[in-house]
């Protein structure tokens, strides 16, 4: 079992196994951050895609984690980022909650004292993941595939043409659980591809890993609440201090977003200026990030003491 050095202040203050990196975190009243950032070594035969499945991440997160590392081959003794840290997405904190920045899918059960979280795949090209309000209208087990028609003259046109029906089994794109949400022809669901968990894989669907599927598939009822964001920039407050996290943002077609980020993280840090009150803004800080956009939380602002100044 590898192990893994967590990140504190910049420096490794503990060891721990692969098995802790658990997606189920307790959640106290208004917290607003979960998780921890780690490390881990490479091996020479270690990949990104590798790495991700084996910790509990996405392709992409991983790569935007990690800067300047190739992903294909990290090489032997190179210091790999796990982004496990999460800013929880400015939503309803009840039942599904994914945000199509991150590529990530966040659930709150209704004790409400706990989420879960784990990374997703949704819409490429020209079948972008909707934004908005449902439930899960629906559940299955052993799924059969039932490819649109849409779907199949895509497959036909590429030479690959699809049954009108793809059984359960190994070779299904359903994986072992799906559940359908009342938002016509979009589901969360397994796969039979584990590459493209945390990438714009999908027909508009959101894939998860299958053994990620198989934990949340019994937790969520029937009726159970789905809200879906576009939110690249999240705010939160950790231990007094006020952090970002910045992804890749994405347009409504699912493409790398031009818009001015500058503009929309003012626009953000104003609307949230309840939360943003009291701290003083490393401006510096918040470009860098911006720019940079590597998917893991930073400090932007310090208190002000009850004179105004640190």
């Amino acid at each position: 079992m590898r192990l893994l050095g967590r990140v504190a202040g910049g420096a490794l203050a503990l060891w721990l196994t692969a098995t802790a990196l658990a997606a189920d975190y307790p959640l106290e009243p208004g917290q607003q951050v979960i998780g921890s950032l780690s490390s881990v070594t490479a091996v020479y035969e270690d990949t990104f895609a590798d790495l991700a499945d084996t910790y509990g991440f996405g392709f992409l997160e991983m790569q935007a984690a990690n800067p300047g590392v190739d992903p294909w081959l990290p090489g032997a003794g190179t210091s790999i980022r796990l982004p496990g840290q999460h800013i929880l997405p400015d939503a309803p904190r009840n039942g599904i909650v994914i945000n199509l920045p991150e590529y990530r899918l966040y659930y709150y059960p209704q004790d409400g004292n706990r989420v879960s979280t784990w990374p997703v795949g949704i819409g490429r090209e020209g079948w972008s993941s909707p934004i908005g309000e449902t439930r899960v209208a629906r559940k299955e087990a052993n799924p059969s595939w039932y490819p649109p028609q849409s779907i199949r003259e895509e497959h036909a046109a590429a030479g690959d043409p699809l049954p009108a029906v793809v059984p359960p089994g190994p070779d299904n794109p359903m994986g072992p659980f799906k559940m359908n949400l009342a938002m016509s022809g979009y589901v969360i669901h397994g796969t039979n591809k584990s590459f493209g968990i945390g990438m714009r894989v999908s027909h508009g669907c959101f894939r998860m890993n299958n053994r990620d599927v198989t934990e949340l598939f019994p937790q969520v009822p029937v009726g159970t609440p789905v809200t879906i964001v576009n939110q690249p920039y999240k705010l939160g407050v950790l231990d007094g201090e006020l952090y970002l996290e910045v992804h890749t943002p994405l347009d409504e077609h699912g493409f790398p977003s031009s818009l001015d980020k500058l503009a929309a993280i003012q626009a953000l840090l104003q609307a949230r200026s309840e939360l943003v009150a009291g701290y003083r803004l490393d401006w510096q800080k918040i470009r860098d990030m911006v720019f940079a956009e590597e998917g893991v939380a930073g400090v932007i602002g310090t208190p002000y003491n009850e004179f105004g100044t640190f």
